[in-house]
């Protein structure tokens, strides 16, 4: 029985192969893909990304060209006014503010500083029915009138609506500007009533008035057109590259 054993042993396992090679042998060969096909599927990813990328970016250039020219044909912008009153008007491109300066007198310089529109706030419609909503929107103003060099700055913190212009704050700030935190005074509507309108006047008469905050309103209404059609284009420009 034992001699069976063995002659079976070195039919079936020849003793002059190792078991390494045995295990080698018995394994089924790998799978083997030919370079030019791995390389027609990487070509085909390729292909159908860049067709993606494509097809987005000219969908998103489409959708920008289409709002630029709408905004054209619907409301164009205007050129903008350089001046109001006795005010020169200084805008920056690409800036959400623009800068007045004026004259008072022979001392009196003035520097306006105005945001775009900055909030809202609801109105009933004026329409016949009187039903809904209309929004009035909110610009913020801050008037510097100093008396030349190495004088103080008196302030005002003003709120510009399309109709009218009010007072919120007035205070003293150092030529310097090395007070950080200035006392700033109680609320403009918190005075005594007779100073509200003197200081009030005050101000009219530099012509920091009712008709002033309504040139700014619509000064923004056109800057705001101006400002989007510009970003959208920047945007376009982007994507093209």
């Amino acid at each position: 029985m034992a001699r069976l054993i063995r002659t079976a042993r070195r039919t079936f396992l020849p003793s002059s192969l190792s078991p390494q090679t045995l295990i080698q042998r018995l394994q089924l060969p790998s799978l083997q893909i030919d370079k030019p096909i791995c390389n027609s599927l990487f070509q085909i990813r390729n292909y159908i990304s860049d067709m993606r990328k494509s097809a987005f970016e000219g969908n998103i250039l489409r959708i920008l060209r289409n709002e630029i020219q709408y905004e054209y044909d619907y409301a164009p912008p205007k050129q903008p006014s350089t001046e109001f009153d006795s005010f020169a008007v200084e805008d920056q491109p690409g800036e959400q503010w623009i800068r007045l300066r004026g004259k008072y007198g022979e001392k009196e310089e003035i520097k306006i500083e105005v945001t775009m529109f900055d909030g809202s706030i609801p109105i009933p419609k004026s329409s016949e029915d009187g039903k809904g909503e209309d929004m009035q929107f909110h610009i913020s103003m801050i008037v510097d009138i100093s008396k030349g060099e190495g004088c103080n700055v008196l302030e005002f913190v003003c709120s510009a609506w399309p109709d009218c212009l009010e007072i919120q704050k007035v205070f003293m700030l150092r030529h310097d500007g090395m007070q950080p935190k200035p006392y700033v005074g109680p609320d403009f509507k918190d005075l005594d009533d007779e100073l509200q309108n003197v200081l009030e006047e005050f101000l009219e008469a530099r012509g920091v008035n009712d008709e002033l905050a309504a040139f700014l309103h619509q000064y923004m209404m056109n800057k705001d057109k101006t400002e989007y059609i510009r970003w959208m284009g920047k945007l376009q420009s982007f994507v093209e590259k």
